[in-house]
Parts: C-alpha cells; structure tokens; sequence
C-alpha cells in the first residue's frame, strides 16, 4: 500500500508543480501589475513606486521570482498580497473553508440524491419512468450554472424566503448557538441548491449507466438463472460491480463542484475563493492569484486521490498489481 500511496502522491506533487509553473508565468506575461496601477495615483510619487518594486521583488527576472516563491511555499508561504499588505495563506485559507462546507455539502446532497434516483432510474430502464426522469435530467443539463443561480436568486428576492447574499446575517456575532447554526444554514440553501442541481444530471446518468451495465453483466444473468430474488440480485451483485466507475467519479464531482463553486460564489455574495480571486484578478494581486489557483488545483488533487484511496480499498485487483508496479 505505501508504494501505492507514494506513487499516487508522487503524481499529484508533480501536477501542482506544473500548475504552479503555469500560473507564474501567465500572472507574470499578463499586461500590468499592481505597481502600475498605482503609478496612476499622484497621491504615489514615481519614486515610491520604484521602491516598492525592488522592496517585493518585483523588478527581479521571472525565473529568480519563481525561485524564491517555490522556496517559500515550501515553508508554507504562499506570497504577499499587495492590496492587503498581508501574508496570502491566512487570506487563503480563511475563504478556503467557506468553499469547502459550500461545496462539500453539495457533493455530500448531490451524491444523495443521485445514488437512489440512478438505481431506481437503471430497474425501470426503458419504461415511461426511467424516460421521464432521462427528460428532467436533460433539462437541467442545458440550463448554464449562471442562469440557474441569477434564477433562483431574483426568486428569493422577490419571494423573500430566503436570504440573498453572504454568509450570515447582520448582528451574527449577537445570535444563539442554534439561531447562528439556523442563519448559516439558511445562507447556504441557494448556493447548495444551484451546485447540485448543476451536478445531479451528469452524476445520476453515470449512476444509471453504471448499474443498468452491471445488471446487464453475465455473471448477474447467471445470479438470475439461479433464482436469486432481484433484490439481492440489485445490492449484493450489481452495486459492488457499479461502485468502480462511481468512485472515480465520485473524486472528479468532488473537482468539479469545488470549481463550479466559484462563479456560484461570485454570483450569490458567498465570502469563498470565487469572490477574493475576482478581486485579486481586477487588482492585478498577482501572488493573491497564483495562491488561489493552486490551492483550488490542490482540492482537485485531493478529490482523486480520495477516490483512488476508495478503489485500493474496495478493489482487490489494485491491491494485487500495486506491489509489482
């Protein structure tokens, strides 16, 4: 197992590396910076602006910058924001967490939601049930993650069930612990919702796929044939046959809502990474940008490598090849 995990491992450190490369490079090729910005100021005298420069280091060649950004990210140091005059990794990781319960709620409902409707959907395959719910799951396909959340969002306006922007209320600090639990939960229903209703089609039509294939398999034919009922047929045969491709999956959904978030973040006023890397992007905070990309390539990274922990657990034939490899 440890040379299973060291390989996996190796894989993903060789990826942000990559990542991290690439957005160096393009924050450094991109037309302006900070400092320009500022030159713009004449409050800010010329010289002042100068002195800056040389004090963060950014009149230096882009391969020395990249070199001492990777010494000090080595450390944990993920650079300096010059619009915040601050360390980045606090900034980070204080947004970080809000797109984490964001998104890992989402995952955990849409994951919920999709499992009984794809097996329900893969019995009635063919039958006007299993078309019906192929048509919703279309329908919700086409509709762009943008347009759902600006939907449901004038609703609440209009409506106003719900709250339409932020984490938590005005006076939060004064609340109950069961009024702030109430409030943050009330705050999360329109974000949550846009996210699953963006993933449920794609992760319910893999479930259906999986389990209509595994109950189409020879040796679940052979199950059959010996009179097994069709429920057990259904949980002790077909689910672990399904569960391979659904648990590679499983760490991709996890990848693509943490990235789905964002945009849904910006949109609804959530205070995740989407809003604090727009704005870092308009400030041209360029070490605030390179933070924030790799840290979301990170949860992509750990997504799969969760997954892949699930399949050397639940395959054995994984088990059996990772000592040879």
């Amino acid at each position: 197992m440890m040379r299973f995990l060291l390989r996996r491992a190796g894989h993903a450190l060789f990826l942000l590396f990559g990542v991290s490369i690439l957005a160096f490079v393009f924050s450094a090729l991109a037309p302006g910076n900070y400092f320009d910005e500022m030159r713009l100021n004449p409050q800010i005298s010329a010289d002042r602006v100068s002195a800056l420069r040389v004090q963060y280091g950014v009149d230096r060649p882009m391969a020395v910058r990249y070199a001492h950004w990777a010494g000090a990210l080595l450390r944990g140091d993920l650079g300096f924001s010059f619009t915040y005059n601050t360390p980045v990794a606090p900034l980070l990781w204080a947004r970080a967490r809000n797109t984490l319960l964001l998104a890992g709620i989402a995952t955990v409902l849409a994951w919920m939601l999709a499992l009984p409707l794809g097996i329900w959907s893969a019995e009635r395959l063919g039958k006007p049930a299993d078309v019906a719910l192929s048509w919703v799951s279309a329908a919700l396909l086409i509709i762009p993650d943008l347009t759902l959340a600006l939907g449901l969002l004038v609703l609440a306006v209009r409506t106003g069930w719900l709250p339409t922007g932020g984490m938590v209320s005005v006076g939060f600090g004064e609340f109950s612990p069961v009024h702030k639990l109430r409030d943050v939960a009330l705050h999360l229903v329109l974000p949550v919702t846009v996210l699953v209703a963006a993933a449920l089609p794609v992760l319910l039509r893999h479930v259906r796929s999986a389990v209509a294939e595994a109950l189409e398999a020879p040796f679940v034919r052979a199950a059959q044939g010996h009179g097994i009922s069709r429920t057990r047929l259904l949980y002790r045969y077909a689910l672990p046959a399904a569960g391979h491709p659904l648990i590679a999956l499983f760490g991709f959904s996890l990848g693509t809502l943490l990235s789905g978030s964002l945009l849904v973040e910006v949109v609804v006023s959530w205070p995740g990474l989407g809003p604090f890397l727009l704005e870092a992007i308009l400030a041209r905070d360029s070490y605030v940008v390179i933070g924030g990309v790799l840290l979301s390539t990170l949860f992509l990274v750990a997504g799969n490598f969760l997954a892949d922990l699930l399949l050397y657990w639940v395959d054995p034939r994984i088990r059996a090849e990772a000592p040879g490899r």
